[in-house]
């Protein structure tokens, strides 16, 4: 039997991340350590201002930590170039963002099929792969139309459709419901769940406890900082120093 024990798909080990202006030198992030397994779906909570939104760019190449390692599927990624770090997240990670971030004057077809155009992927391919993942969202029917004739649902899982068009290693998740009603959000949700149960990793960031359930593991943040990790243990180190983790 095998017992080398599984590489987890990212894992961090003591980022941290500094913001400087003139006057004012701010930690956004402490000493992160964390690690998510192919295949999980994690939630990452926390108040305003306390480094979710930080974290998720560290971790979808957007940004780099001012300290610590980040390892991508057992890569070295913290050090990499502009190019080198463009080129990854376009092969390897898939956004959700809140506003859509849809291309107004591109039909749904070429919205999910930019990314694919970057790759240098054959026409028939990029095709094959826009009409698969439409489908996969039901949005197949609405491939010709622009995004301002969509509701805000429709928009929204057209741009789930492009995130999972390149068949990303994992799915970033930048609270995905925030500009949706209820009804909208949860349907949102499901699409995430069903994508989750197919296979698919994701990590999600998210104010609403309601939605935060829909994952299997938590982390909650505050000042920069783990308070809760990913099986809902508290942080010895932060409880040792007084903070209420309860």
């Amino acid at each position: 039997m095998d017992n080398v024990a599984k590489q987890p798909l990212i894992r961090l080990e003591g980022v941290s991340k500094v913001f400087y202006t003139e006057e004012v030198e701010t930690h956004a992030l402490h000493t992160i350590q964390l690690e998510i397994q192919s295949g999980e779906y994690v939630s990452i909570a926390g108040p305003s201002g306390c480094g979710k939104t930080t974290l998720l760019s560290i971790l979808g190449l957007l940004d780099t930590p001012s300290d610590g390692t980040y390892l991508l599927d057992g890569d070295p990624v913290q050090n990499l170039t502009l190019a080198q770090r463009a080129r990854i997240r376009n092969q390897a990670i898939g956004f959700i963002f809140q506003a859509y971030n849809l291309i107004g004057d591109l039909t749904v077809f070429e919205n999910v099929e930019l990314p694919l155009t970057y790759r240098g992927m054959p026409s028939a391919d990029r095709k094959k792969r826009v009409q698969e993942s439409l489908e996969r969202v039901g949005m197949e029917h609405r491939m010709k139309h622009y995004p301002s004739q969509l509701s805000g649902g429709q928009q929204q899982r057209v741009a789930v459709a492009r995130a999972i068009a390149g068949r990303p290693l994992i799915l970033l998740a930048d609270e995905p419901t925030g500009n949706l009603d209820s009804t909208n959000g949860e349907a949102v949700m499901d699409l995430l769940d069903e994508l989750h149960q197919d296979g698919a990793t994701i990590c999600m960031v998210t104010h609403d406890p309601r939605y935060a359930h829909h994952a299997e593991n938590h982390i909650n943040l505050f000042d920069g900082q783990i308070v809760l990790d990913t099986n809902g243990e508290k942080v010895t180190q932060l409880e040792e120093s007084g903070f209420d983790v309860a």
